[in-house]
């Protein structure tokens, strides 16, 4: 969709940054591995440094009460507080005896074997207390105890009342220092860990039990993407309460092709004239307008703060001030902030329709397109002339995919201006999302033709392509827009982006995807539709720790919690990829094979 989109509107699925957006759900099996299931984060980081030496004479003695109640912390939520695998289930491993061969050791291994069938039986008649003294005994008679008897204890623990979640975590860190590969240890720990709100530790193992089961346990990956959920939550809140209360973290404004294209979805209008005797607001706001139209947005933004907190002499500028001020609020996710800007600037020229076509889409944003098209009719009311009307219409219309009406307001807006190009894009987009892609076609060749030294329409002509799979044309539209834009200073980076992906798409060519994906982030740093392809790049190649990179490069971009959190999300998951990797290095081949098989 042409950039004049709001900052969260959903997108077609044509255009570029929606295409970015779902190349995982596109790719999903594969891109869980390269970020174990999208939702893992941890890796086992700690099997040695927390386990102690396993011996039973150390952990025997944790039975007491009063060890047992400092386990405890607060009540199991339903549905996560038990362990229902009962530890009947589970054999011995022959590890021990294989090391033995004495008699004595022979003799303690078939005691604490009589001690452990003991402590099942009790288990299955859920006489959890007595099960966990049976498996004690067999811990503390056995020269080298089984992983599974400390296990087994464990699954006592988590299953009294109440859970005793700390002893749970003790248990179950000496079974994994005697077999680092024991899922069913890793997650009977990971849901002690979370239920004690220690939710990185818990992805952790929730993460090594998934890959080591290779990914066919559904309970598993489910606790995965519920922990990580509540992980990037916190993480994002956390984020953006300090940006509230801290005076040098303000809100920012998304990169520069963005804001342009934002401002360049309204009309261009001449600056309005200051009266007689300006003030030293009324000269501010002055110097703001010529940086917003020499694409300075910082200093445009500053500048009008500044020329409001003066105080301006004369309404009309006043009225344009407050537009403007909301216009960047709205832009860096301030969306109630923008309102009451818009507002504002309506009670004191209620004829501004610019103000009540931005207004309406603050309500879109907030979920009322009723109160939206409302702010549309008082628009046209004042001035049913003005085709910026028509065009923002035909946009909300068409987020709504009503694409018919749409692309209706758009020729109304094109027949009222045929010089806006945007008017044009539009509407062959429209058509084409309408199912009328010969008349689609028909519109960008003719657009094409009405502006030739115009950059969009040969972008999002190449999107309409790429979507029909159509790549050497969609390369050849993208590389003009590019050299177009290369002719401007900033120029807009989003057709690199979109070249990059298409030679990705149609060769494979990965390198070529990351240079053009690079060659974009030199010219604008901050293009988060490059750095998102960039982190997904990384992943399909297995290039954990640049993907980390990319996506902790995301989550400074984000200009909204939904936006951080995803950022997080994917940050939190190629993290625990790559401390995974340094844990089970001997997975490392295995996990690329299923890759390649799910790719």
């Amino acid at each position: 969709m042409p950039p004049s989109t709001p900052p969260s509107s959903v997108e077609p699925s044509t255009t570029l940054l929606d295409r970015v957006g779902t190349f995982i759900s596109e790719n999903k099996r594969a891109v869980l591995i390269g970020t174990a299931a999208v939702v893992v984060a941890g890796g086992v980081a700690y099997y040695a440094s927390t386990s102690g030496s396993g011996s039973g004479s150390s952990r025997g003695g944790r039975e007491e009460k009063g060890k047992r109640q400092k386990g405890s912390k607060g009540s199991s939520p339903k549905g996560h507080g038990q362990d229902d695998s009962a530890p009947i289930i589970e054999p011995v491993s022959p590890k021990a005896e294989e090391k033995g061969g004495l008699a004595h050791t022979s003799q303690r291994k078939e005691l604490a074997n009589s001690f452990k069938t003991k402590g099942n039986t009790e288990y299955g008649k859920r006489d959890f207390d007595s099960a966990s003294k049976l498996y004690t005994s067999a811990i503390e008679i056995s020269s080298t105890p089984e992983p599974v008897y400390y296990s087994n204890r464990a699954a006592c623990y988590i299953n009294m009342t109440p859970p005793l979640y700390d002893l749970v975590v003790i248990d179950c860190d000496s079974a994994l220092s005697l077999d680092p590969n024991y899922v069913k240890a890793l997650n009977r720990r990971a849901l002690a860990l979370e239920r004690l709100q220690r939710y990185e530790e818990a992805l952790r193992d929730f993460t090594a039990a998934t890959i080591l089961d290779k990914f066919s346990n559904k309970s598993a990956s489910d606790s995965i993407e519920r922990v990580l959920k509540i992980v990037a939550t916190e993480k994002a809140a956390k984020i953006f309460q300090a940006c509230s209360i801290s005076a040098d973290r303000e809100p920012r404004l998304p990169s520069h092709a963005f804001v342009s294209a934002y401002f360049a979805a309204f009309r261009a209008r001449p600056h309005p004239t200051l009266p007689e005797n300006a003030t030293t607001g009324d000269n501010t706001l002055l110097l703001g307008l010529q940086a917003l139209e020499a694409v300075d947005y910082p200093h445009a933004f500053t500048l009008i703060n500044e020329s409001l907190e003066q105080d301006i002499s004369w309404d009309e500028g006043k009225a344009e001030a407050l537009n403007l001020r909301g216009t960047f609020k709205f832009l860096m996710g301030d969306v109630d902030g923008a309102k009451i800007d818009l507002q504002e600037s309506l009670k004191i020229l209620p004829s501004f329709t610019q103000s009540l076509v931005k207004i309406a889409s603050v309500y879109m944003e907030q979920g009322d397109p009723k109160m939206a098209f409302e702010c549309f009719d008082q628009a046209i009311a004042q001035n049913p002339d003005d085709p910026d009307i028509y065009y923002h219409r035909g946009q909300v219309l068409f987020i709504m995919n009503e694409f018919k009406e749409a692309a209706e307001n758009y020729t109304q807006s094109t027949k009222l201006d045929d010089q806006f190009v945007f008017s044009h894009i539009q509407l062959a987009v429209a058509q084409y999302k309408d199912g009328n892609t010969g008349n689609s076609m028909a519109t960008f060749r003719r657009t094409l033709k009405a502006f030739p030294q115009r950059s969009e329409p040969h972008n999002y002509y190449g999107e309409l392509l790429l979507d029909q799979q159509l790549y050497e044309d969609a390369a050849q539209k993208f590389e003009k827009a590019v050299e177009l834009e290369k002719a401007k200073t900033p120029s807009n980076v989003l057709p690199l982006v979109n070249k990059g992906l298409t030679l990705f798409q149609w060769k494979n060519d990965i390198m070529a995807a990351e240079t053009c994906c690079e060659e974009a982030l030199q010219i604008d740093p901050e293009c988060e539709a490059a750095v998102t392809t960039l982190a997904q790049l990384s992943l399909q190649q297995g290039k954990l720790d640049r993907a980390v990179e990319m996506f902790a490069r995301q989550s400074e971009l984000a200009r909204s919690e939904a936006e951080l959190l995803n950022a997080l999300t994917f940050q939190y998951a190629s993290a625990a990829q790559v401390e995974f990797m340094k844990n089970y290095p001997h997975m490392a081949a295995q996990l690329r094979d299923i890759a390649t098989g799910m790719m």
